[in-house]
């Protein structure tokens, strides 16, 4: 799969943009600030319906404009497609596919699939455990949409539950009213063991998936050094995941069961400190994707290059990934280069050139290794100029 064309709307910093796109590697280069990041951010929104710089759409919005529209144009070895995204702030986005409107935006989740690096992954490592539970639930939407669904639905019944405990705790303390309450938290509890024991379970098998990937990259980026190793850990308590990564019926089925009565027992346990502190103690929002690199852990002891390595490690498993007996995603290359020793520049882009369609933006085109030479745009002022010069995208 590659993009043929990408338009933007007050997108950003770009009143207009159009820019046509072939497979191999295309690299958009210019200084700082100027719009580079913005291209492919747009190509990432199009693919998730996030952006990997913000977690709300307001920012997206230029300046000045009521709304952005992001177009995406497909070509896929089954069928050719277009993405249409409008962004409404304070209002629902509107999403078309092949010009046909949605009832529901997530319904376009899949069609574009990418992988984007950027000098944000650090945070993969570095960061808080919920930029590594983000990280798996992205790819897990990428992987099988449906878990777009199992992901909202958690997140709802997670808010509903909290505003609950928040509330029980603000109340008197008469039996009627926490007998009520306790009655209310067990239909509750019930519902978040569901969801999440669907989403947990999903998240073990895909860390059990990525697992051999992510050690054969990491050794394949920092160079011989390492091992690397991740592994899922529950909050609560309960069976041990099964590392064969079993995801047929029935071993799923029944992995999801277990996982749902261990999490119902572990609220049970947890039910007195919830009411006290007014938060939900257990639960796949509590969960962590522990990373370790020469047996020690990633997050405190690998250093600098270390970190990277892994950040990309990560990237490049994802990748490996969704091609298996899939079409390659799109890979997109957000000012990575610059953040690299040379040796890791040099690993990297050797292994990423092979892909259909790599996107690249760098501020110093020196940056880029040769085995990266393709199609070049510098990006100035909000327009797109070929490097060649017979073509001229304004924006």
């Amino acid at each position: 799969m590659h993009l043929t064309r990408l338009a933007l709307t007050d997108f950003r910093s770009y009143a207009s943009a159009d820019v046509a796109l072939q497979p191999g590697v295309t690299i958009f280069s210019g200084p700082n600030g100027e719009g580079k990041t913005n291209l492919v951010e747009a190509v990432g929104y199009a693919a998730t319906l996030a952006s990997h710089r913000v977690a709300h759409d307001a920012p997206l919005i230029r300046q000045g404009a009521e709304r952005a529209i992001i177009r995406a144009s497909t070509h896929g070895a089954d069928r050719d497609a277009l993405v249409e995204i409008e962004l409404n702030p304070g209002r629902a986005n509107r999403v078309r596919l092949n010009r046909v409107p949605l009832a529901r935006p997530r319904e376009v989740l899949g069609v574009l699939r990418t992988v984007l690096f950027a000098p944000e992954d650090l945070a993969l490592v570095k960061g808080d455990p919920g930029e590594r539970r983000r990280f798996l639930d992205d790819l897990l939407v990428a992987m099988a949409p449906r878990y777009a669904a199992v992901r909202a639905d958690y997140d709802r019944v997670l808010r509903q539950r909290t505003a609950l405990l928040k509330s029980a705790g603000r109340k008197s303390g008469t039996a009627g009213s926490r007998e009520t309450v306790m009655s209310t938290l067990d239909v509750w509890d019930a519902h978040l063991a569901r969801a999440g024991a669907e989403l947990l379970v999903a998240r073990e098998h895909l860390v059990n998936a990525l697992r051999p990937h992510v050690e054969q990259a990491y050794s394949a980026v920092a160079g011989e050094r390492g091992p690397a190793t991740i592994d899922y850990r529950r909050s609560f308590g309960g069976e041990s995941p099964d590392r064969s990564g079993d995801e047929e019926e029935p071993g799923h089925a029944r992995r999801v069961s277990a996982a749902a009565d261990a999490l119902r027992a572990a609220l049970a346990e947890v039910r007195d400190s919830e009411l006290d502190r007014g938060v939900c103690l257990a639960g796949p929002h509590r969960d962590e994707l522990e990373l370790a690199v020469r047996g020690l852990p990633a997050r405190g002891y690998a250093s600098h290059g270390e970190s990277w390595s892994l950040a990309l490690a990560l990237r490049l498993a994802s990748f490996d990934l969704l091609r298996a007996g899939h079409e390659d995603p799109v890979l997109i290359l957000d000012d990575v280069f610059a953040e690299l020793d040379a040796g890791r520049r040099d690993r990297l882009a050797a292994l990423v050139s092979k892909a259909e369609q790599v996107l690249v933006t760098a501020a110093v085109p020196a940056d880029v290794p040769q085995v990266l030479a393709g199609a070049r745009f510098s990006v100035s002022g909000g327009a797109l100029v070929a490097a060649d010069a017979s073509q001229d995208h304004a924006g």
